[in-house]
This record gives C-alpha cells, sequence and structure tokens, in this order.
C-alpha cells in the first residue's frame, strides 16, 4: 500500500523521498524492521490472549529432559508469525505482482488450514487434530493454485540463461532476449544448469509442453505436501523450526534477488526471472517475522507456533522456491527439515518389517523425528540400532547445531549456481 501511494507522489507531485520506495533494497529493509517490530510488540499481546482462552498444548510423556516444564505452554503462535508476515508485505510489496500475491494466497490458505489443526487438538480435545486427509486435500490444493498459475499467468516468464562463443571463440554466458513462458527450472551441479520438464515428453510432439505443464503442477503439489509436513515434523524443540525456515527463506531470499536482477543473473549464468525480485520484500518479512518469533519462542518457549505455524513455513517455503524455479535445490537448502522427514519413514518402515518378520519390532533410532533421538540416553533401554549419543544433548545445544548444519546447507545452496 505505502508502495502504491508513494509511487503516485512521486510521478504525480515528484513529492521528496517518495523515489526511496521504488528500491527493492529500501523497501526490502523497511519490510524486515516492521515485520520485526510487529512480531515483537503484537507477539506479546497475542500470547496473553491465548494464555487467558487457556490454549495451552498438551505434552505426551516421551521421558525426554525438560518436557514437563512445556505442558501448559500457549500454542497457535503461528498467528503471530502470519501477521508480521502480510503487515509489512501489505505495506511494502508491490501488490499487483503476480509472485507477491501467490505468496500472500499461499501464507493465509495454509494458515488457515494449520489453524484448524491446532483448533480441533486445543478446543475439542482431540489431539489428532484435523483428519490427516484434510490436511493433504488443503496441501494439494495450494500446490495445484501454485501449479495453474505459473502456467495459465501470462506474467508468470523467463529468460533462459544462453552461452555462445564470441569472436576469439570464448564462451560467454548471456541472456535470452526473448521472454519464455515454460516449465524451465535450475538444475544444481550440471554445466548447462537448465532442466526443461517438457523435455521429459519429447516424444508427445505438439502436446510436449502441455504434458510439461501437467507434469510441473503434480511437481508443485508434491514439494508443498512434503516440505510443509516435514517442517511440522521439525516442530518439537524451543526455536528448531523457526530458526531453521528463517535460514531457508533468507537464503530463497538472495537466489530471488539474484535471478531478479539482469547483470546478477548473467554474471552467475542463471535464468532471469522478470519482476521476480519483488520477492526479496517478501522474503524480508519472512525472516523478520520467523527472528522475531524467537524472541518468545527461544528456550524456554513462552508459546509454541504449533501446526499453524509449521504448515504455514514449510508452504510458503516449498512456493517461494518453485516461483524462483530453484524448487530442485530444495533437498539442500531444506536438508534438516528432509532429514527429520527421513528419520521416520525410516523408523516407521525398519518397525514395521522387523515386527513381521520376528515378531519383535526394533528400532535404527532412539526415538523420531531425529532431534528426539539426541535427547535420549543410549543405555540400551531402547532396542535400536544407533545408541550414540549415550548422555542426552541438552535441547539449547541440538537447536543451534541444526541451525548451524542448516547454514552450512545454505550456504551450499548458493554455491550450486557457480558448482557445474
Amino acid at each position: 500500500m505505502l508502495y502504491h501511494l508513494f509511487t503516485y507522489l512521486d510521478s504525480a507531485y515528484d513529492f521528496p523521498g517518495a523515489r526511496m520506495f521504488g528500491y527493492i533494497s529500501f523497501r526490502s529493509g523497511m519490510a524486515f524492521i516492521t515485520a520485526l517490530l510487529t512480531a515483537t510488540v503484537f507477539g506479546k499481546r497475542i500470547i496473553d490472549f491465548l494464555q487467558r482462552k487457556q490454549i495451552g498444548e498438551t505434552i505426551r510423556d516421551l521421558g525426554l529432559e525438560g518436557e514437563k516444564n512445556k505442558k501448559g505452554t500457549p500454542t497457535m503462535g503461528g498467528l503471530i508469525i502470519i501477521l508480521s508476515i502480510l503487515v509489512p508485505t501489505l505495506l511494502f510489496a508491490n501488490l499487483t505482482n503476480i509472485y507477491v500475491l501467490l505468496m500472500i494466497a499461499t501464507t493465509i490458505l495454509l494458515g488457515i488450514l494449520g489453524f484448524l489443526d491446532d483448533y480441533i487438538k486445543v478446543f475439542k480435545h482431540d489431539k489428532n487434530g484435523l483428519n490427516g486427509k484434510f490436511k493433504i486435500v488443503g496441501q494439494v490444493m495450494v500446490g495445484l493454485l501454485v501449479g495453474l498459475v505459473l502456467w495459465l499467468s501470462p506474467e508468470a516468464t523467463i529468460r533462459e540463461n544462453i552461452e555462445y562463443k564470441n569472436a576469439n571463440n570464448q564462451t560467454i554466458a548471456a541472456i535470452a532476449e526473448t521472454p519464455t513462458h515454460g516449465t524451465q527450472t535450475t538444475i544444481p551441479f550440471f554445466k548447462n544448469n537448465n532442466l526443461d520438464y517438457a523435455d521429459i515428453f519429447s516424444w508427445a510432439g505438439d502436446y510436449k509442453q502441455t504434458l510439461g505443464w501437467i507434469f510441473f503442477i503434480f511437481v508443485c503439489i508434491f514439494i508443498v505436501t512434503a516440505v510443509s509436513n516435514s517442517t511440522n515434523l521439525t516442530d518439537g524443540l524451543d526455536g528448531l523450526a523457526a530458526g531453521t525456515s528463517g535460514i531457508c527463506g533468507a537464503t530463497l531470499g538472495i537466489l530471488a534477488y539474484v535471478s531478479g536482477n539482469i547483470q546478477m543473473a548473467s554474471f552467475l549464468n542463471t535464468m532471469y526471472i522478470p519482476g521476480i525480485g519483488e520477492m526479496m520484500i517478501f522474503a524480508s518479512c519472512f525472516l523478520g517475522a520467523t527472528i522475531g518469533f524467537l524472541w518468545f519462542n527461544a528456550n524456554p518457549a513462552q508459546v509454541f507456533m504449533g501446526d499453524t505455524g509449521s504448515l504455514t513455513l514449510g508452504g510458503i517455503i516449498a512456493v517461494f522456491a518453485i516461483i524462483c524455479r530453484k524448487e530442485l535445490l530444495l533437498p539442500i537448502l531444506c536438508g534438516v527439515f528432509m532429514t527429520e522427514s527421513l528419520s521416520v519413514m525410516i523408523q516407521t518402515f525398519y518397525f514395521r518389517h522387523t515386527k513381521k518378520s520376528t515378531g519383535t519390532g526394533r528400532r535404527v533410532f532412539k526415538m523420531t523425528p531425529l532431534h528426539h533421538h539426541f535427547q535420549k540416553p543410549g543405555d540400551g533401554s531402547i532396542d535400536a540400532i544407533i545408541q550414540k549419543p549415550y548422555l542426552p544433548v541438552p535441547e539449547n545445544k541440538i537447536t543451534v547445531r541444526f541451525w548451524l548444519i542448516s547454514l552450512m546447507l545454505a550456504a551450499l545452496t548458493i554455491l550450486t549456481l557457480k558448482m557445474r
């Protein structure tokens, strides 16, 4: 809103200082500060409201250190994150930009989905929350929306990075002059680092591009569902999901800025996406919101984000990466989330397999998701293949170590732009 107001004031009246709002760097900084202040100022009021309504977390007795102290801590704190993302986005972003509108829709839709899950758990006293089928349907609808918008919107174009030989037979990287509306995406570690989903269907002749878009929609659905659920599983320690998500969001903001700047895109030999630079504003809001939430969520947590926050954060990261055509980098960038999710799948499969074959189920880890494995003592009381570490690791240390791993993965994600 302020962006559009000051743009008008600049063009109509040459209003002093209004031109600053034309710079993405200025609006990103203002959006970050506003998101941080919104989270810290209004966060306390939201927490007080949740406490008055007795919206507390129900804790299962898992035998973890400090677990009982968390009982009764307000949940649904994801409302703080959502508010802190939407307010500065509406104030400082270009609200005619198709990518910004798509991110706002993703935040609201997944926020509602997570809120319904938390509402059922807290007010209906059903620990299972929203039926898993409905949760998946909601995530599928968001993925479908993203895929269809990118397919049908004439604004969602790219200009591919190309290479040519100059007069001295030197290879020069450049950006194509003509924008295309295709299904290209970035693939890491390969010299010609663009993958066109339509090429998978080269045998289909004239239907190749249509089949490519249909396949792309299924990719969107899978990624939104996978990353959203993985983030939800990671939300088990104070500050873990919020901090790791903030790192992912900052990295995606850098990738969006690079992809939206034609000089940087040409230098790094990556595709240029017109209008994607505006996503830097949203990334700043996302980073400010997650850091601001840590003011209250750091150990010992005053509030938990609940599914209201975790499903929303994961969905935002997934859709952001898809919009930037960097979704194939997510296994690296979201390595912490993916590992947490894989640990649960491995544990479940191995337990069922050993129970079927021997009658007694065995475990690979002492407990899953993986962060809980480090909280359990390796004294042999649990029949698990991996007993180390033998002594429980303090919650704060686990969280910070996971943040450090996430930082390394974020750096590697950015380096893939040159590692080919």
